[in-house]
């Protein structure tokens, strides 16, 4: 593969010319396919930062193609994996005319199992509704004429369903060849079809557990590949963060209880000790739960593993709960290899087990390494506990996961805070990357304007956010397209919702909220809505593309500092204070300026694209630091007048565009 074969792909008169229809060279598309080549050539690893509209889609996949060799690509959701995989890789693939074998590879819990699927058939006891009754139905349908067995292939049951949890596996309960079904196992099949693929698109969840098993000693389940694509790659640390870091809820030391119960009493010598050794474990967990109920009193219902309150009560119980996970996990060892369902009962308690000891380590008082550095800490809910631990950083085993001669692409919209890459490499220890930076190719000052509001309260006022839900209100009833409002708290969803439904002119104007319907289903409305209203808070900052009228005013409250009392964020501040850093400058602002731009980047999807992103939070403008955020954004115009944010959108300054270009190359 030579520069020269990308130009002729990419160029005016090349296959992508020929056969994509509506398809346009662009310049940066190009660039980045060239810079792309480069990395893969060299074995490096290149950050790539491309504006929306770059096409950095096409730009990976097509050196990836012309490599001849194995890619893996990994995507920040499963909604652009299932894209990739089903619309952009057949298009392009058909395009260039060539023979690549392509998999498409998802988490064990994304795949029917026909083991469990057929205990829950057996199960009396097992479905909780009329409804389950019938989505059972459907899956027993399903598994018998799918080849994937991939719950997304079954639009009838939503993926959100909980009956899915009891027709999948974990990696704890899956019976391995030891499954009466293994012949017939759709997750065995997916991996064997990516051993033999040429590319495949995992997500960043499948690659962190993979990376996280194999810190375990567990050998690799994804192939090895000469190149990796990390797209929407600005969610890695907080992937990787959460995929290698642990948690122990006491719902999980209850079923392990009663999962250890029914196979003993069923498969076991002994059986009226099976219920007894599982009431005691069920004791202990419930004891903790009482003794840790002073946390639930504290600031957001947690507290770090130091914060802890009446530790000489609190220590002597967590220590009985391991010694009864002991006993059981033990006495499941004598018995494991009478059944299959023994010893995956067996696995669970071990395993829980192991994740209490790695919790309560190292004991209250004594430090703890400084390359295994983590935070820990409990959370107690009306109904459950969870004990978590999460590294400091995730950059040394990251970055240590590349292999030599493998080249690594790192690509996203975000990336960069004012051109500047030092945070996102810094998180993921990439520090000798290359790292290169594409515009968008957008008209930001003409299609886009900037309205930050005069005389609203500072943000942490009282009064705020009705102040800012009344200065939304004007522009919402002046704006004919689709609104966009993204909170920063789910306290504010609701706040910002009922004022918009009790003060909009329009009766008729759907507004919706987070919450009241799935994610997917609140977007599918809101596009379909046409001028509908959208209230949400972390989720919708990021992957919601509605081009078109359908979005033309993005509402955002406030900067999205991350709260303070994050024990994760709380450790990482005090680390880098201690180092002597400025944990504002160094960390929280970076933060929110990545985050800021993911938000803002909802406008504007293509070159016909217009609308006004209004920021209600003054800081953005009266701050030092605000100069910071605001360059980090796109270019758009800016003003604080209200008069003429409401006159943008009254008169659409792209009204007379030509029809929407195809921005998702």
């Amino acid at each position: 593969m030579s520069s020269s074969d990308l130009t002729e792909v990419f160029g005016p008169d090349g296959p992508l010319a020929r056969r994509l229809p509506g398809y346009a060279l662009r310049q940066a598309q190009q660039d980045l396919a060239q810079a792309i080549q480069a990395a893969i050539e060299s074995g490096d690893v290149l950050v790539a930062e491309a504006g929306t509209g770059t096409g950095k889609t096409w730009a990976y996949l097509v050196p990836a193609f012309l490599l001849g060799e194995k890619t893996l690509i990994s995507t920040g959701t499963r909604t652009l994996q299932d894209q990739l995989y089903r619309r952009d890789i057949p298009r392009l693939r058909d395009a260039l005319a060539l023979s690549v074998n392509v998999a498409l590879l998802k988490g064990r819990s994304n795949y029917v199992c026909h083991y469990h699927l057929e205990r829950l058939e057996q199960d009396d006891r097992g479905l909780k509704s009329h409804d389950e009754i019938a989505q059972l139905r459907k899956i027993r349908q399903f598994t018998q004429i799918s080849q994937t067995g991939d719950k997304a292939d079954l639009p009838g049951v939503p993926e959100t369903a909980d009956i899915w949890n009891r027709v999948t596996s974990t990696r704890e309960n899956c019976l391995g060849q030891d499954c009466p079904f293994v012949r017939d196992c759709f997750l065995l099949k997916a991996r064997r079809h990516a051993q033999e693929a040429d590319v495949v698109v995992v997500n960043h969840a499948l690659f962190m557990a993979d990376l996280a098993l194999h810190e375990e000693g567990i050998p690799d389940l994804l192939p090895e590949t000469r190149l990796v694509v990390f797209d929407e790659a600005h969610q890695l640390p907080e992937t990787a963060t959460r995929f290698l870091g642990q948690s122990l809820s006491l719902h999980q030391v209850l079923d392990c209880a009663r999962q250890a119960e029914a196979a003993g009493l069923a498969h076991a010598r002994e059986a009226a000790r099976w219920s007894e050794r599982s009431q005691a474990l069920e004791a202990a967990a419930r004891e903790l739960r009482l003794v840790s109920a002073a946390v639930g009193r504290m600031p957001g219902a947690r507290a770090t593993f130091d914060q802890i309150p009446d530790t000489d009560q609190f220590d002597p119980v967590l220590d009985r709960l391991g010694q009864e996970l002991d006993a059981l996990a033990e006495a499941l060892g004598t018995q494991e290899e009478r059944h299959p369902d023994l010893a995956a009962a067996a696995r669970t308690a071990r395993l829980l087990r192991a994740r209490l000891v790695q919790w309560a380590q190292p004991p209250r008082g004594q430090p703890e390494p400084a390359d295994q550095a983590a935070v820990r800490w409990i959370e107690h809910s009306q109904h459950s506990v969870r004990l978590h631990r999460a590294p400091l950083s995730v950059a040394r085993v990251f970055s240590g996961f590349k292999r030599p001669e493998q080249a690594w692409v790192l690509t996203s919209a975000t990336l960069s805070v004012r051109s500047d890459f030092s945070h996102f490499q810094h998180q993921l220890g990439l520090h000798g990357a290359q790292t290169a930076s594409w515009a968008s190719p957008f008209d930001y000052p003409a299609q886009g304007l900037l309205y930050v509001p005069q005389g609203l309260p500072w943000p942490s006022d009282p009064k705020f956010t009705d102040a800012f839900a009344q200065a939304l209100i004007p522009l919402v009833d002046a704006c004919a397209g689709g609104v966009l409002v993204l909170c920063t708290t789910l306290r504010a969803v609701d706040r910002v919702a009922d004022q918009l439904l009790r003060g909009l002119l329009s009766s008729d104007r759907a507004v919706m909220r987070q919450g009241e319907a799935s994610r997917g289903a609140l977007l599918e409305r809101f596009r379909a809505g046409g001028n509908a209203v959208l209230v949400g808070s972390t989720s919708f900052w990021e992957g919601v593309d509605v081009p078109g009228d359908a979005l033309t005013l993005v509402a955002i409250d406030k900067l999205p500092f991350a709260p303070p009392d994050d024990p994760v964020l709380e450790a990482r501040l005090n680390a880098c204070r201690a180092e002597g850093g400025n944990p504002f400058m160094e960390y929280q602002l970076p933060q929110a300026a990545l985050l800021l731009k993911q938000g803002a980047g909802r406008l504007i999807r293509s070159e016909s694209d217009w609308g006004v992103l209004l920021v209600g939070d003054g800081r953005l403008v009266d701050k030092p630091y605000g100069r910071l955020l605001w360059q980090g954004l796109p270019p758009f115009a800016r003003t604080r007048d209200a008069a003429v944010a409401a006159d943008f959108l009254q008169h659409p300054p792209l009204a007379d565009a030509a029809a929407q270009l195809d921005m998702d190359e």
